[in-house]
């Protein structure tokens, strides 16, 4: 990804905190200190001061296993102030980041530690310190202070009784850092509109869309590459929708309502199986309480008009609506506009009460049975006060967001990252992956980017002689074996985890995508219908489960040869295994066809990333620890 460092100059303030954790078994305790370098530190950089207060010697804790919220948030705290002394706004953010450690001790994991800041006045609340990210990229707070405001922080930390482990004897060293920019960054939506021609903007009173063939209204966000849509005129909120379908699902049971549907329960799904559970740092980025409007209209586009939220649902995230998706191709057509990604994928607009609007790979409009599966192109919105730090909104460098773009990542274990990013792993043609999740705490599942291929050609195989996923069925025994060896080689393979689970509910027409890994929608216990590999495939329904490149060329219906379809590993029924086809949609077909193979695998817990930013065009370098 290019960098433009060329506005920005950045003034680091380090000041030290150390907090020791040492437990002893035979007494049964820990004891945390928190100390910092000398009382009443003060650090200036111009009219900015930064300046901190030792306020406790220790704090001893009567639990070995870690402390409750509630303890935990009522320990006494180390306190800070950010002061601008001058008359003008400042930009500014407060990352925590590793301190040495003695060579004899050994840094207790992110994982089991917990954190409160409180920030004049207010708490984050209890939240575990990966959240934030991993050094040293940790964001405590970030924002604008204006000309004679002052800060007040306070800062707990400890472990956490949520999370079991051994940290007897470990340590944590962390060093508070504070970054100024000399020029100020923009909102979101005043960086959009700023650098978008005015013809391809179109005012309907409401919102400001954009529009065209391809604007410079790309963004880079939680691992995924968006769409800026629209700027809404009043809130200054920013609507935007993933370039690329990120996974395929049934819409609902037979319903076209998206209240209480599969896929609003999908989208907003907060645990590792869902969309905005994998987000980061959501509630610092996104509209929570965002007004999706859902009201059913049966018109062709060219003659939809705004609709009147007679049907309309509170989520974080939804999908576009027809009008919004019209509105985007002004001064062009729908087959050409940017919204048109060459994929068939789900809106918000129901056609009728049998059937819901989606757009389809040419860029025009069809309707689909809401008990079947086509792809699912996110949406959120964006905070009026989310700002934009880098990039040029172009594909090959789109904007970065404030609290989002992570530089020096060297030494930063591969767990703490997002859905979505990019890893160089395995060989030639082959050595492009992307995090799925972190499905089993520790770990990182990854899977290729797109299915395997051999000297530029799709391969394909068939799934074995029934529908049950195994290490010794045709596509495992292939996965476990050639694919170790011939795919990736000694060093890859030896960074994979030797055994992982995988889920093989079964998830035919008009079931949620959650039977995939549980007995029912509650979610309250797994599928017992599982195995173990060391490589599996992706579930239906699972993040990263879509097509990320055009089926069909811009403006007309002709393949690309870009997609192909391939396995996952769910079963439709005794007969049929579910596949991802090449427009997005998600079908099933006999176990005795011969799709692609897109590999998924768990990576250890002691991955590190060595270099690159995630991106596709800076993809992470990792290795083992």
């Amino acid at each position: 990804m290019k960098k433009d460092n060329k506005k920005k100059k950045i003034i680091t303030l380090v000041i030290s905190i150390l907090i020791i954790i040492i437990l002893i078994i035979a007494i049964s305790y820990a004891y945390f200190s928190t100390r910092l370098n000398g009382s009443d530190q003060i650090v200036k950089v111009g009219e900015l001061e930064l300046v901190l207060n030792e306020t406790s010697e220790g704090i001893t804790l009567d639990n070995a296993i870690g402390l409750s919220d509630e303890d935990g948030m009522n320990l006494t705290p180390s306190t800070f102030e950010l002061r601008n002394n001058g008359d003008k706004p400042v930009d500014y953010t407060i990352y925590l980041d590793d301190n040495t450690i003695g060579d004899a001790d050994t840094r207790i994991d992110d994982m089991y530690l917990k954190y409160n800041l409180n920030k004049n006045g207010k708490n984050s609340g209890a939240t575990l310190l990966t959240i934030i990210g991993a050094n040293s990229n940790r964001v405590l707070d970030s924002g604008t202070i204006a000309g004679g405001e002052t800060n007040t922080y306070s800062l707990n930390l400890w472990i956490t009784d949520e999370v079991d482990g051994n940290y007897g004897g470990q340590v944590f060293s962390g060093v508070l850092r504070v970054e100024v920019s000399q020029e100020r960054a923009k909102e979101a939506g005043t960086v959009l509109l700023d650098n978008i021609p005015e013809e391809n903007q179109y005012d309907d009173g409401v919102a400001t869309f954009i529009t065209g063939e391809d604007p410079n209204n790309y963004i880079w966000y939680s691992g995924k590459l968006w769409r800026a849509v629209s700027v809404n005129n009043e809130a200054k909120t920013v609507k935007l929708v993933t370039q690329w379908n990120i996974s395929a699902i049934n819409y609902s049971s037979g319903s076209t309502d998206f209240a209480g549907s599969y896929m609003e329960e999908w989208l907003n799904d907060t645990t590792v199986d869902g969309f905005l559970g994998n987000l980061r740092n959501y509630e610092n980025f996104i509209v929570t309480d965002a007004r999706w409007d859902a009201t059913q209209d049966n018109r062709e586009l060219g003659s939809i008009t705004r609709p009147d939220e007679s049907t309309s649902v509170t989520s974080a995230v939804g999908l576009l609506n027809m009008y919004e998706y019209q509105s985007s191709y002004y001064g062009t057509t729908y087959s050409n506009g940017y919204l048109n990604n060459g994929l068939y994928w789900w809106t918000l607009t129901p056609y009728s009460t049998s059937y819901v609007r989606d757009v389809s790979s040419d860029g025009y409009t069809d309707i689909y049975n809401p008990s079947d599966a086509i792809g699912v192109r996110p949406s959120i919105n964006l905070k009026s006060n989310v700002k934009i730090v880098d990039g040029d909104g172009t594909e090959e460098n789109p904007y970065r967001l404030e609290g989002d773009n992570d530089n020096s990542l060297s030494g930063t274990l591969l767990n703490t990252r997002y859905s979505g990013e990019y890893i160089r792993f395995g060989n030639n043609e082959n050595n492009l992956y992307r995090i799925v999740s972190h499905e089993t705490p520790g770990l990182t599942k990854i899977t290729s980017v797109e299915p395997l291929k051999s000297s530029g050609e799709f391969i394909i195989s068939a799934f074995g002689s029934n529908t049950t996923f195994s290490s010794s069925n045709t596509i495992g025994t292939f996965l476990n074996g050639e694919y170790l060896t011939s795919y990736l080689g000694n060093d890859y393979s030896d960074m994979i985890e030797e055994s992982t689970t995988w889920y093989l509910g079964t998830v035919s027409n008009g079931t949620s995508y959650k039977l995939a890994k549980y007995t029912d929608t509650s979610m309250s216990s797994a599928t017992m219908s599982t195995t173990s590999a060391k490589v599996g495939l992706l579930r239906m329904g699972e993040l990263m489960a879509g097509q990320f490149e055009r089926y069909a060329v811009k403006g007309g219906s002709t393949s690309t040869g870009l997609t192909t379809i391939y396995w996952t590993l769910t079963p439709y029924s005794t007969s049929g295994v579910r596949r991802v086809y090449s427009d997005g949609a998600a079908d099933y077909g006999t176990h005795s066809l011969a799709n692609g193979v897109r590999p998924s695998i768990n990576l250890k817990s002691n991955v590190i990333i060595t270099s690159g930013d995630g991106t596709k065009e800076d993809p992470f370098e990792i290795a083992l620890q």
